[in-house]
């Protein structure tokens, strides 16, 4: 993903630089939607071919990839903001875990998308007939992406320790309170630094197992047509989660 937004550590830039790269994200998001459906629509009509939507996924891919790579560099230069970015809507940042979705909601998405269908479609798909897009996952996939859970659930486990672990020695700089019972803070620059820098390692985790979850579905898991169909499903939903937090904040606002 290439961003026009100015690398600069200046932190009079930092929250106008992090918008930036904010909305070229999200602009990559909306492009990437229509393309996505446009491909899922001529591979129905079989105009597509499976080279072509392995393509797709790649650059996809690639694109997430990049876009992390850019967060892990601004999070080095203050990680704090990422945990709960001004440019999210209070509803998105309420889902929010280590600066980012939960990698097992990648998986959650995938039983949702193929539970839907299925049910519609249990006895074709018991007796293994093709029922279409992601209802047509075979029970090789479904126990696949069990195990899947389990592994990336346990992964996210381990990192929810290492987040409360960080935060420990900010706990050592509050002090008794005062005469005026105001609390007595001891200087804290330098353990809040190292605390950013903790934070930002582990962001950079989150990411890495957030892309190595979504890679397994899409490359391992599903067939070249139903990944493209998911991704396509994937950024509908979060365009739509967007656009509902906007929405409800303007509500909210307008009270």
């Amino acid at each position: 993903m290439e961003s026009s937004c100015s690398s600069s550590p200046s932190t009079s830039n930092d929250r106008r630089e992090e918008a930036c790269v904010f909305e070229t994200w999200m602009a990559l998001q909306r492009e990437e939607a229509i393309e996505l459906q446009q491909t899922v629509d001529q591979s129905k009509k079989g105009q597509i071919n499976e080279h072509q939507l392995n393509q797709l996924i790649q650059k996809i891919l690639q694109h997430f990839q990049d876009y992390t790579n850019i967060r892990s560099r601004r999070a080095r230069i203050d990680a704090s903001p990422f945990f709960a970015p001004t440019t999210c809507t209070p509803l998105e940042n309420s889902v929010l875990w280590i600066a980012g979705c939960r990698p097992a909601s990648f998986i959650r998405f995938a039983y949702a998308l193929s539970g839907v269908d299925i049910e519609s479609n249990l006895t074709d798909f018991l007796q293994g007939e093709r029922i279409g897009d992601l209802g047509e996952l075979t029970m090789k996939q479904m126990s696949m992406i069990d195990v899947l859970q389990a592994k990336t659930i346990k992964e996210e486990k381990r990192l929810c320790l290492q987040e409360d672990i960080v935060d420990q020695p900010l706990v050592g700089k509050v002090k008794k309170y005062s005469s005026n019972d105001e609390p007595l803070c001891e200087d804290a620059d330098e353990a809040l630094d190292e605390h950013g820098q903790h934070m930002a390692d582990l962001m950079e985790e989150a990411d890495e197992l957030r892309m190595k979850t979504l890679k397994e579905i899409v490359l391992d898991i599903l067939k070249p047509v139903q990944a493209v169909e998911y991704l396509a499903a994937a950024k509908r939903t979060r365009l739509c989660f967007h656009k509902w937090g906007e929405k409800r904040e303007h509500q909210h606002t307008n009270k």
